[in-house]
């Protein structure tokens, strides 16, 4: 699955790798979580922006969203089918920048966080889809990120985790394509583009923010006041 994560580089390589522009004051963050004050992400109705869209998935057909459970991700092997996702991959994908993911692995009470990126960038696009709500209440513009299975890296944390496109599969992804094609795009990252560190666990409390929390456990640190 994919609950919490980072997108810390710096503002002019994230525009300019996706060759669009921030429509809001952009910040480093270090511990995106849903139901926060929301994340980046480049729709396809609008490539030339990075906006920032709610982090958990209100469909446009709802009757009262906040009856609804609001999901934060979408599995890749139903997406195509399940109602709550099915209108919205076939016409409102998105990509969602980052620059690492968490995981936890151990028991309950002594969890390990780790983080999760791709070797070799600060910046990549997990594959996400987006719905706008505004029956009658405050417009909701929302997303859920794409899950597949893990790969060898992720796998020995849990079975789950992000999709993350290659950067040829992101103009697809936001492209017109037929739903075969876009299925197979959610595949697992390679396992030889994967690094995976361990972290403070300081980066279990979503309200914790800062560099600190995504460096390795061992290296130098001064002590907690590093966290926000």
């Amino acid at each position: 699955m994919c609950g919490r994560f980072g997108l810390y580089a710096r503002l002019d390589a994230v525009e300019d790798y996706y060759d669009a522009r921030f429509s809001f004051d952009y910040e480093p963050r270090y511990n995106l979580a849903p139901e926060g004050e929301g994340v980046a992400a480049v729709r396809n109705e609008a490539p030339g922006a990075i906006d920032r869209v709610q982090w958990g998935f209100v469909p446009r057909w709802v009757d009262d969203p906040e009856a609804w459970p609001r999901p934060i991700n979408a599995r890749a092997e139903t997406v195509a089918e399940k109602p709550a996702f099915a209108w919205a991959f076939e016409h409102r994908r998105c990509l969602v920048p980052a620059s690492n993911f968490y995981e936890w692995t151990g028991r309950r009470g002594a969890r390990i966080p780790y983080a999760i990126g791709v070797a070799d960038t600060d910046v990549f696009s997990m594959a996400g889809l987006w719905d706008a709500w505004s029956a009658g209440g405050e417009p909701v513009t929302s997303l859920a990120i794409v899950t597949t299975e893990a790969n060898g890296v992720v796998g020995k944390l849990h079975d789950r985790m992000p999709v993350i496109l290659d950067r040829e599969e992101e103009a697809r992804w936001l492209g017109e394509a037929d739903p075969a094609e876009l299925r197979a795009l959610l595949d697992p990252l390679p396992d030889g583009r994967t690094t995976r560190w361990e972290v403070s666990t300081a980066v279990n409390d979503p309200t914790r923010e800062g560099p600190a929390l995504v460096e390795p456990v061992g290296s130098s640190q001064s002590g907690l006041g590093e966290f926000g």
